[in-house]
């Protein structure tokens, strides 16, 4: 039987541990209080009474099920701190909810859930006031969470540092959950969040015990997929206004409408998800959404979701602008660092005399402008991941210290003696050739070792063509989404002219272009002349058709047209281009022994 997880005959039940047998190995320590002394013959049977807590406060993470759980062996009545309840059976409430899915839809088995979760949490909170004499009123109002694991609900664990800005009231990570549990097993993986009881427990108790209406959901739950599941709970008006649709779970009273009126509204929503489904595979996004239809970037894919199961440093390599974040967050996501912070920096963006106390913090008035101490990201980023953007932007005398802190696992504020253990994940990431790099002198060949344990390389979006037009359209989707205008198609033309388009500035440039092109296209759909001028020029008909270009010939010209553009500065192509100079020389190089004239150098 795995621990701390309530099973009955092999079986998990929902409320109660296995009891009897909990109490059979319970002895009796010398600073327990009588009232949770356990004799011989009482070793089956727990009888509350309230008054055997009248000279003995209790804490929240003091509460055990033989305290206040009442039974009788051959069975009848049963009393949670003085109040009757039901033993049920997990499997017996995961078949209840695939009745109801395939009654009412995933909308309506929530919004029945999670009225179910709520009523039960708000009054327990209303019997455990008064059936506990808590040390303080603050006790009661923290003992939701201790309350749910002994229901036999979940294993609770709070965040206690929140990475939501602003930071939400209530923020928990859920271990075992049923709900998950049984999700999977009778409705398989979820598109969305499962824990539809637990949210609405949560949300109740924590309403009765504040005084104010507080709604929580979870943001990532194991019925979809995620490592674990994490809850985050605010206060009603603090929530917002996008976020709000979730409410009618809470505030319509679905147990008592009309049924027509009820699967009418359910109707809807379900269309309206349908929709949006077939709008995502459209794209062909996953559950992070990422576009994978290429090879290329599926393998990427799949080797940034095993490298999450190992806790190693990673190396990002690719082009500007390619999607190195993503990944990044991508593998933290997918990582058992999930619920901690996920932490970024663009070390080229930070001045050289800036960049040490940005990562590993500093003393008050260790420098002119240091009026307090502050900790650096390496601290920020404690239980998460930490990504180190464009590394080779790092002088020399920086990575002899990030060096360092990699093999040493702690960090030294500037200003300070004593050294601070970290506990973040590594990820690097770089547009420049590394190894160009390290052989050029200007990057360390032992920090280069250490930071390439594990190297993904992000391919430029030339190389994967198949790619284009579905980000084209998952960009369309989320800017007329996020400015409320109409969904708008690409035409032929304009396709043909995405398609053909190098992308030196890659997905970030592809985004940018079809943001411009939905806000100025004045018909119902893009046309050629609707998208960014160094995109729309006339496609010849016979390099379209008759003489089809490779990739290498379209990466040749960017090169040489861009160069050619830069009055020939080596410097300036390859920051353009979002390439390294050393890539840069050797594809030169490659382009004069095949006979291309080459600009000459400014």
């Amino acid at each position: 039987m795995r621990p701390n997880v309530p099973t009955s005959s092999s079986r998990r039940v929902v409320f109660m541990a296995d009891t009897i047998s909990m109490r059979c190995a319970t002895r009796n320590p010398p600073d327990l209080p009588p009232w949770r002394r356990v004799s011989e013959r009482d070793t089956l049977v727990s009888t509350f009474d309230a008054s055997q807590f009248e000279s003995h406060s209790m804490r929240a993470s003091q509460l055990r099920l033989p305290d206040i759980f009442d039974f009788e062996p051959d069975g009848g009545v049963m009393t949670f701190a003085g109040e009757r309840v039901l033993l049920m059976d997990a499997v017996a409430m995961g078949l209840l909810r695939s009745q109801l899915i395939r009654a009412f839809g995933m909308t309506g088995a929530r919004s029945i859930f999670t009225r179910f979760g709520y009523t039960h949490g708000y009054r327990l909170a209303e019997a455990m006031k008064t059936s506990i004499p808590w040390d303080d009123e603050r006790e009661w109002r923290v003992a939701g969470g201790r309350l749910h694991r002994l229901h036999g609900m979940v294993i609770f664990e709070p965040v206690k540092k929140s990475t939501h800005d602003p930071a939400p009231f209530a923020e928990a990570v859920w271990h075992e959950s049923y709900e998950a549990e049984q999700h999977l097993i009778h409705q398989g993986r979820a598109d969305e969040c499962v824990c539809w009881t637990l949210a609405g427990f949560a949300s109740g108790y924590l309403s009765k015990v504040h005084g104010r209406t507080v709604y929580c959901i979870e943001e990532a739950c194991r019925g979809k997929g995620d490592p674990v599941c994490r809850m985050v709970g605010r206060f009603r008006e603090d929530w917002p206004a996008e976020q709000q649709e979730f409410f009618t779970f809470y505030e319509s009273d679905c147990l008592n409408d009309a049924l027509q009126k009820l699967q009418g509204q359910l109707k809807k929503v379900d269309r309206r998800l349908a929709l949006r489904r077939r709008e995502l595979e459209a794209v062909q996004e996953d559950d992070k959404g990422l576009v994978t239809r290429s090879e290329v970037m599926r393998l990427v894919l799949e080797q940034a979701r095993k490298v999450a199961s190992v806790d190693t440093t990673v190396l990002l390599s690719g082009e500007s602008g390619a999607g190195k974040e993503r990944i990044a967050r991508l593998i933290h996501d997918a990582s058992a660092r999930q619920a901690g912070p996920f932490v970024a920096i663009n070390c080229a963006a930070v001045p050289e005399s800036l960049i040490e106390s940005e990562l590993f913090g500093h003393a008050r008035g260790s420098f002119t402008g240091a009026t307090s101490d502050r900790a650096g990201l390496f601290e920020s980023a404690r239980g998460g991941t930490l990504l180190l953007d464009e590394v080779a932007e790092l002088p020399l005398p920086m990575q002899s210290k990030l060096l360092r802190v990699l093999q040493e696992r702690e960090v030294r504020r500037v200003g300070e003696n004593k050294t601070r253990s970290i506990d973040v994940r590594l990820i690097a990431a770089s547009h420049r050739d590394l190894q160009a790099e390290v052989a050029a002198g200007r990057f360390r060949e032992d920090l280069f070792f250490r930071l390439r344990v594990i190297e993904l390389h992000v391919p430029p979006l030339r190389e994967r063509t198949e790619d284009i037009l579905p980000l084209a359209r998952q960009a369309l989707v989320r800017a007329a989404t996020r400015e409320k205008l109409p969904l708008k198609e690409l035409s032929a033309e304009a396709s043909r002219a995405v398609l053909a388009h190098p992308w030196p500035g890659n997905v970030r440039e592809l985004i940018n272009a079809m943001e411009r092109a939905i806000v100025l296209a004045p018909g119902k759909r893009i046309e050629l002349a609707d998208l960014p001028p160094d995109i729309a020029r006339p496609l010849k008909p016979s390099r379209a058709h008759a003489e089809l270009r490779t990739l290498a010939e379209i990466e040749r010209e960017a090169i040489l047209s861009t160069l050619a553009a830069e009055r020939g500065s080596r410097a300036r192509t390859a920051e353009r281009l979002g390439i390294g100079q050393a890539t840069l020389f050797r594809k030169l190089k490659q382009y004069q022994a095949d006979g291309h004239r080459i600009a000459p150098a400014a």
